[in-house]
């Protein structure tokens, strides 16, 4: 944060405080909660998970803020902005199980990963242990820091279909040599969309001197966190995915004996002064990302009287129902258990039947096939053809049947 402060503070009042209480009063109906959002309603969106998508009320909330940014810019940078990140982050750990103090903000998980990985010291012969699942930006950044270094990476292939997180578990500890510095692991995975077993894997890990990097995009939101218990060394997540907080929110959890050892890529005015002095202030950047996670935390924990943890176990079940709808459309098993599953889904896509509409396509010819059709969907080319969904409160049973049908007729030409 800039160091020159030549007035007092000013009084604003924290901005979620300004969200209605008819916009948080519980809803009713699925048909509701579609209207909490701006999205098409000519589209069948079904792909929460590549951005996320924020509630009406929380735009609002944010262009508030933004208003009175640039009301008085200095008044609100120089002197509302540092207790205004102090009140969002003591909600934001409370949500988390984390201690405000070992939290900062950032614009995404991506720039977190980068963070830690460019703040390692690193020697030849080094080893940074990655899976075959890592997130694609996150795995180019460790590729980036590993040659730098003279370090090396080493892919830990993971199965899918899989039986049980045990199998994951085996498959990265047994990768473990000597050389290993640092384990990236992320908690959810992008292609395949398997909650793993991050839990044991850290435990395991950090017993064996392995520093652990959580890529928690996809988990704040999707499944329950306490980040004390956990124990990782380094833990990040988005804010804007199943939190529903504005693009560019975001956080990194550093342990408290890791603190000196972390510096954001971009070194500003806080060098020296700690963790949050540093990563608070990387210069001029609009907050409002930040500030509104508190208002999207309690907009969505107040639409269901169970708050986030119902929230959590309604897209769950929903992420269950619609992959059962997809799995008989396809006529295959389900490739992986239940539980491994959180507000995601991913199915494995077969060889089209002859003369059916999918047959010659690739991934993205077969997105615009459903585009086409309405629905808003994602498909990845690796580790085999996969189709992937996502379950959020704006979804509902008959989006999925719909899909379900789309598939058939792709896939199987009926």
């Amino acid at each position: 944060m800039p160091c020159v402060q030549t007035h007092e503070p000013a009084r604003l009042a924290p901005p979620w405080a300004a969200v209605e209480q008819r916009e948080v009063e519980h809803t009713v109906s699925s048909n509701r909660w579609a209207s909490l959002w701006r999205l098409d309603p000519a589209v069948t969106y079904l792909n929460h998970g590549s951005f996320g998508a924020c509630p009406a009320a929380v735009l609002r909330a944010q262009s508030r803020l933004r208003a009175e940014m640039e009301r008085e810019p200095v008044d609100f940078l120089v002197g509302a902005l540092p207790g205004l990140l102090e009140q969002a982050r003591a909600t934001l750990a409370e949500f988390l199980g984390a201690d405000p103090g070992n939290l900062v903000f950032v614009h995404n998980a991506t720039t977190a990963v980068n963070a830690v990985l460019r703040s390692l010291a690193l020697g030849p012969g080094d080893e940074l242990l990655l899976t075959s699942q890592t997130y694609g930006a996150c795995r180019k950044s460790a590729e980036y820091v590993a040659a730098r270094a003279g370090a090396r990476i080493v892919t830990v292939p993971l199965p899918f279909p899989v039986g049980d997180a045990a199998e994951i578990v085996d498959a990265v500890l047994t990768a473990v040599t000597p050389r290993t510095r640092l384990a990236l692991l992320d908690h959810v995975t992008s292609p395949t969309a398997l909650v793993m077993p991050i839990e044991r894997l850290v435990s395991e890990l950090e017993a064996r001197g392995v520093l652990t990097l959580i890529d928690g995009a996809h988990a704040p939101g999707m499944v329950p966190i306490d980040l004390r218990s956990l124990g990782a060394s380094f833990y990040t997540g988005n804010a804007h995915k199943w939190l529903c907080a504005p693009k560019g929110a975001a956080f990194l959890h550093v342990r408290a004996d890791r603190h000196a050892q972390v510096h954001p890529t971009v070194i500003s005015h806080g060098y020296g002064g700690g963790l949050q002095a540093e990563f608070d202030w990387t210069g001029t950047a609009d907050p409002s990302p930040w500030l509104c996670i508190p208002v999207a935390l309690r907009h969505l924990g107040a639409q269901l009287p169970g708050g986030w943890p119902e929230l959590m176990a309604r897209n769950h079940a929903l992420a269950l129902e619609a992959r059962a709808l997809l799995l008989e459309a396809l006529e295959l098993p389900a490739p992986c258990p239940a539980q491994m599953i959180g507000s995601m889904a991913s199915v494995p896509l077969p060889a089209p039947g002859r003369g059916a509409p999918a047959e010659g396509l690739d991934c993205p010819q077969l997105h615009d096939w459903f585009r086409a059709r309405g629905i808003e969907t994602w498909l990845f080319p690796e580790p085999a053809p996969l189709l992937r969904i996502s379950a959020q409160l704006y979804n509902e049973r008959g989006q999925f049947e719909r899909l379900a049908e789309q598939v058939r007729e792709c896939f199987r030409g009926r």
